[in-house]
């Protein structure tokens, strides 16, 4: 897939399937604008990708204040967006018993919010025919212990983005959900005991976790013409975890 000249927006870019999905996309041709939260992190991941068409921001779009951040700086460049790839999230597994307002907020803000009004304020950057695709997660249609609030959060971006399809579809803007299984990501690896990540690979049918690259690869193809009559979908990539779970 060919993305030259191609401007690309991934919010939580700097690790994971951002920074996978970033460097696929360098790859095609595209520049392309990770956000973080820190300055450190952006800074490991330019250097990791190494390219001149890769771009960082400084930009927390758990709130207003990071999603302006990252809005003004695109408007300072007069950057048109050909691809928004809302990828940023955060995830902490609790019983409903044991779970914490803070973790409840940090969670629906992230992940829920940030997307939200992310979406809000790059609409009008947006080129007719864009794509924007939304990162959620197998666990919005599971009912796994210990996940609700993360659950949640996906629920409800799974809802935000179908509506967004309907709302932008009169200026050929697609809007899709890619919903990863189980990943080899260091967020995975920071939420999970390594004991539970070797049960998420027992629970594929592929009996692995997948890899950042193998989610990036999708989201490249859903942005992209080959998929221009995607829209309003979920397009799980996930080992088989959900229909395995079901045998």
């Amino acid at each position: 897939m060919d993305y030259s000249e191609k401007n690309v927006i991934i919010t939580g870019g700097t690790t994971g399937i951002g920074l996978a999905t970033a460097a696929a996309f360098i790859d095609a041709g595209a520049h392309v604008w990770i956000t973080g939260r820190s300055e450190d992190n952006l800074k490991k991941a330019a250097q990791s990708i190494n390219h001149d068409r890769l771009h960082t921001v400084l930009s927390d779009t758990s709130n207003l204040a990071g999603i302006d951040a990252l809005t003004n700086h695109l408007a300072q460049q007069d950057i048109k967006i050909d691809v928004l790839f809302l990828n940023a999230g955060i995830a902490t597994f609790a019983p409903i018993e044991q779970a914490t307002e803070a973790d409840f907020d940090a969670q629906f803000n992230t992940n829920v919010k940030g997307h939200f009004f992310t979406l809000q304020k790059l609409i009008p950057r947006l080129h007719n025919g864009a794509s924007v695709i939304f990162t959620s997660s197998t666990v919005a249609t599971a009912s796994n212990i210990g996940t609700s609030v993360y659950s949640a959060t996906k629920g409800a971006l799974n809802k935000i983005a179908q509506i967004a399809a309907n709302e932008l579809a009169d200026r050929r803007i697609r809007v899709n959900i890619i919903s990863p299984g189980p990943v080899e990501t260091p967020g995975l690896e920071n939420a999970v005991p390594q004991e539970a990540i070797a049960h998420l690979a027992a629970a594929t049918s592929l009996q692995r976790l997948g890899k950042p690259e193998e989610i990036a690869n999708t989201v490249l193809f859903l942005a992209s013409e080959k998929a221009s009559f995607i829209n309003g979908a979920e397009l799980l990539a996930d080992g088989g975890y959900i229909t395995y779970a079901m045998k």
